[in-house]
C-alpha cells in the first residue's frame, strides 16, 4: 500500500464475481483456485471458468470438485475445468500438486482455508489454522513460482480476512507451545500472516512479472464457520455488527484481484469491497492493520516459512 489514495474500482460490496468478470476474456489463461469446492471458492471457480479461462480446482475432496465442475459445466457449457487432489495441510499432498504441474500459470487464487477451529495440529506440531492458511499456501506459492514466472504477467490473489486485525504474527510462539491456544487469536495471526506473504512475494517477485495482492472477501455464511456452535456464531455477529454477503458477492474481490485490468502492475496491496482498503482505524472493524503491511515482518515470515519447510 503506497501514501497516495488507496486505489479504487467501479465495484463495491453488492458486487458480484460475474459482475466484475463481465466483459473478461480469459481465454488462453490457467488458473487455479483453492477450496474450489464450496463457498466462494466455487463462484471465483466459476466467473473465471466463465470468462474463458482453464481453471483447475484444487481441493482435498475430489469427488465434490467433480460436482462443482459438473454444475459449472452444465450452466457454462464450454467451461474448461479439471479437478486435482490439494490437502494444505499435508506437505506431501502440496509438494505433489506442484510437481505436477506443468507448463505456465498465469492466475493463482489461494482460497482455501480453514477458521476457529480447536486446538489441532499437523504431524510437525504446527498449529493447524497457520499451517493451513499460511504455510500450506506458501509452499503451493513457491513450489509454482517458476510456473508463474513463465506466464505473461501472472497473478497471486492470497485470501485474507478481516481478522487479521486481531492478531499479528508472535514469532516467538507461532504454534502456541506456551501461550494458550485461543482459535480466533490463531485465526487472526494467520491471515495476518497471508498479507505480510503478499507483500514479501511482491516484492521479490517484481522482476519476474509477478503481482501478489491479498484481499478480505467478507463475512460469508459458509462452512468456513463450521467449527462454530451456533450461540457462539450469534455472539459474533452480535458483537461484530456484520453484514453478510452471498458467496457470489465474497468471490468479487477476489475475481477483482485476480483478473481484472484494472489491476495491472498493481502489487503488495490489500483490497476489500472491490477497492484497496485503507489503513485500519481503531474501533472500526475493515481496513488493513499496520503490521500486516510491515515489510521487516514480512521478510522475517518468509524466512521463518522457509526455515520450517526445510
Amino acid at each position: 500500500m503506497t501514501g497516495s489514495a488507496p486505489l479504487g474500482t467501479p465495484f463495491d460490496a453488492a458486487s458480484t464475481a460475474a459482475e466484475v468478470a463481465a466483459g473478461l476474456d480469459l481465454t488462453g489463461r490457467r488458473a487455479v483456485v483453492t477450496g474450489a469446492s464450496s463457498g466462494i471458492g466455487i463462484e471465483t471457480a466459476r466467473a473465471l471458468a466463465a470468462a474463458g479461462a482453464e481453471v483447475t480446482l484444487a481441493v482435498r475432496d475430489t469427488e465434490a470438485g467433480q460436482r462443482v465442475a459438473k454444475e459449472i459445466t452444465g450452466t457454462h457449457p464450454g467451461a474448461r475445468l479439471r479437478v486435482a487432489p490439494l490437502d494444505l495441510s499435508d506437505l506431501a499432498s502440496v509438494a505433489s500438486f506442484g510437481a505436477g504441474w506443468k507448463g505456465p500459470l498465469h492466475l493463482l487464487v489461494n482460497n482455501a482455508g480453514v477458521m476457529a477451529t480447536p486446538e489441532l495440529r499437523t504431524p510437525q506440531g504446527w498449529e493447524l489454522q497457520f499451517a493451513t492458511n499460511h504455510l500450506g499456501h506458501f509452499a503451493l506459492t513457491t513450489a509454482l513460482h517458476p510456473a508463474l514466472a513463465a506466464a505473461d504477467g501472472a497473478r497471486v490473489a492470497a485470501v485474507s480476512s478481516v481478522a487479521h486485525l486481531e492478531a499479528p504474527v508472535d514469532f516467538d510462539d507461532l504454534h502456541f507451545q506456551r501461550r494458550p491456544y485461543d482459535p480466533a487469536v490463531a485465526y487472526g495471526q494467520s491471515k495476518t500472516a497471508v498479507v505480510l506473504f503478499a507483500v514479501e512475494a511482491a516484492r521479490r517477485w517484481a522482476d519476474d512479472g509477478i503481482t501478489v495482492n491479498a484481499l478480505h472477501p467478507g463475512a460469508i455464511l459458509t462452512n468456513l464457520t463450521r467449527h462454530y456452535d451456533s450461540a457462539e456464531l450469534a455472539a459474533a455477529i452480535a458483537t461484530r455488527g456484520y453484514t453478510f454477503k452471498t458467496p457470489e458477492q465474497g468471490a468479487a474481490t477476489s475475481v477483482l484481484v485476480a483478473a481484472s485490468p484494472l489491476l495491472d502492475g498493481v502489487t503488495g496491496r490489500y483490497f476489500e469491497d472491490c477497492a484497496e482498503a485503507r489503513r485500519h482505524t481503531p474501533g472500526i472493524r475493515n481496513g488493513v492493520a499496520d503490521h500486516a503491511l510491515d515489510p521487516a515482518a514480512a521478510s522475517r515470515l518468509w524466512q521463518v516459512g522457509l526455515d520450517l519447510l526445510g
